[in-house]
C-alpha cells in the first residue's frame, strides 16, 4: 500500500474515480442487447454458448423444480438453519422502512396525499463468475418481498457444466422466488429489460455484476428502472493511534480479496501508517496521512466510499460528521464483513463516489408513489387567479380555459 499525503494528485485521482465508460464495452453490449431484443431466446442460447461455454436448449433456460429440489442434497445440513437467523436480521431492518399511503385535508375541501404501491415485477442479477454470491440473493430479494413486489425473477450465469450453485438455488427457494433462469451477462440484463418468449420483462433490475452487466444496466435504464451503476467494491478505514492494528490490517486484507477492490486507510498516526504499510506492502490501496480526525472525516466524505469503518475510541461522535458513505461500521467489532453477510442492511451499496447522491438498496427502491389531488369547486375557484397568472406567463391559454370551463354559465 502507498502512503500518500492528504493533498496532491494521487488523492485527487481517488476523489475523481468513477465506474468508468469504455467505448469498446459500450458497443459490444449495445450489439448484444440489440440481438436479444430482436431474436430473444435464440440470442440467449448463442451468447451462453459463447461466453459461458455452455450449450443449452430453450427448455433448459428456466431452472426446473427438480433441479431446485435436488440442490438440497448438495449443501451442508446446517446451511438452512444458519440462514434463518440472517433472514430475520434482514427482515427486521427493512420492516422499519415500510411506508403507508397518506392523506392531508386542507381548507375549502382540498385533499392531498400519496399512494404507495409496489412494483409488479423485479429482476435480480446474481453474479457467479469469480464466486457464487449467495448473500446477494437475500440482500436483494428480501427488501423486494417486504415491499410487496408481486413477481421476482432471478437470473444467474451457469457454471461450465451448465449448473447453478446449489446454495443459490436453495436460498432462492427458501425466499419463494417466482422464477429462476440460467443466463447471465449483458444478454441476461437485456432479457429482463426487453422480455423474451421464455423470460418475462420486468419493471426494475437490481443486483451487482461485472463491467458488462453494469453497462447493460446503464443502457437498459429508461426502458426499465435499475438500482444503480456499481463499480468495484470499496473500503475506507478511519483509525488513529488508539486503534488496534490487527483489526485494521485484517479488514484491509479482506478487502483485497475482491478483484480491483479499493482499500484505503486514513489515519493521523504515522506509526500506524508504517505498521500497516509493512504488513501490506504487496497490496493495492492507499494510506492517507491526515492532520487530525476532523480532516480524516473530510477526506472520507470527498471519497464517498461504499464501506466506511470508524475504528477510533468514540466512533459515535465522529459519525456525526459523516455525510457520504454507503454504509458506516462503528467500532472494533463491526467489520465490513458483518454488513456483507449478517447485519441486516443490504450489501448492494453505491460505489465510485456515488454515495454522494445514491443510497444502499432499500424497500423504497421497490415502491413507487402516486400523488393524489382532490379539489372542491370552492377550492378551485379560490386558486383561479394564481393559476391563470402562471399559466398565462407560460403561454398555455388552454390550461386556463380548462379551469374557466368549470365556471361558465354562472352569474
Amino acid at each position: 500500500m502507498k502512503i500518500i499525503k492528504a493533498t496532491g494528485k494521487q488523492l485527487e485521482k481517488v476523489y475523481n474515480r468513477s465506474c468508468g465508460r469504455n467505448k469498446r464495452v459500450e458497443e459490444k453490449v449495445r450489439r448484444i442487447m440489440d440481438d436479444v431484443r430482436l431474436f430473444g431466446d435464440e440470442a440467449l442460447i448463442k451468447y451462453t454458448r459463447k461466453f459461458d461455454q455452455v450449450k443449452l436448449s430453450l427448455r433448459q433456460l428456466k431452472v426446473s423444480e427438480n433441479e431446485i429440489s435436488g440442490a438440497y442434497q448438495n449443501i451442508s445440513p446446517n446451511f438452512v438453519a444458519s440462514l434463518k437467523v440472517v433472514i430475520e436480521n434482514v427482515n427486521r431492518f427493512y420492516r422499519k422502512q415500510l411506508r403507508r399511503s397518506w392523506r392531508i385535508k386542507g381548507p375549502e375541501g382540498i385533499v392531498l396525499g400519496e399512494n404507495y404501491t409496489p412494483l409488479e415485477k423485479v429482476g435480480v442479477y446474481i453474479p457467479a463468475g469469480t464466486a457464487p454470491l449467495v448473500s446477494t440473493v437475500y440482500m436483494t430479494v428480501l427488501p423486494a418481498k417486504l415491499a410487496g413486489v408481486k413477481k421476482i425473477v432471478l437470473i444467474s450465469p451457469p457454471d461450465k457444466n451448465g449448473n447453478i450453485n446449489p446454495h443459490i438455488l436453495v436460498m432462492a427457494d427458501l425466499l419463494k422466488v417466482d422464477e429462476f433462469y440460467r443466463v447471465g451477462g449483458a444478454q441476461g440484463v437485456a432479457a429482463l429489460a426487453y422480455g423474451t418468449k421464455t423470460i418475462p420483462r420486468v419493471d426494475k433490475i437490481v443486483g451487482p455484476g461485472n463491467i458488462y452487466v453494469s453497462e447493460a444496466k446503464r443502457q437498459a435504464f429508461g426502458m426499465v428502472d435499475i438500482d444503480m451503476i456499481a463499480g468495484p467494491t470499496e473500503l475506507v478505514i478511519i483509525a488513529n493511534r488508539f486503534s488496534d492494528p490487527k483489526y485494521v490490517i485484517a479488514d484491509l486484507r479482506a478487502q483485497a480479496e475482491h478483484v480491483k477492490g479499493l482499500a484505503i486507510l486514513i489515519t493521523n498516526s504515522k506509526s500506524l501508517a508504517k505498521e500497516v504499510k509493512s504488513q501490506l506492502d504487496g497490496n493495492n490501496g492507499y494510506i492517507i496521512l491526515a492532520k487530525n480526525l476532523k480532516q480524516a472525516c473530510e477526506i472520507s466524505n470527498r471519497i464517498a466510499p461504499e464501506h466506511l469503518e470508524i475504528l477510533v475510541q468514540n466512533p459515535g461522535r465522529l459519525v456525526r460528521s459523516v455525510k457520504n458513505a454507503g454504509a458506516v461500521f462503528l467500532g472494533p467489532y463491526s467489520p465490513a464483513a458483518v454488513g456483507d453477510y449478517v447485519a441486516g442492511p443490504s450489501h448492494v451499496l453505491p460505489t465510485a463516489g456515488t454515495a454522494r447522491f445514491f443510497s444502499g438498496l432499500s424497500v423504497c427502491d421497490f415502491i413507487k408513489s402516486t400523488h393524489i389531488i382532490s379539489y372542491s369547486k370552492k377550492a378551485l375557484e379560490k386558486m383561479r387567479e394564481p393559476l391563470e397568472k402562471i399559466a398565462g406567463i407560460e403561454g398555455l391559454q388552454k390550461h386556463v380555459d380548462s379551469v374557466k370551463a368549470r365556471f361558465e354559465g354562472e352569474k
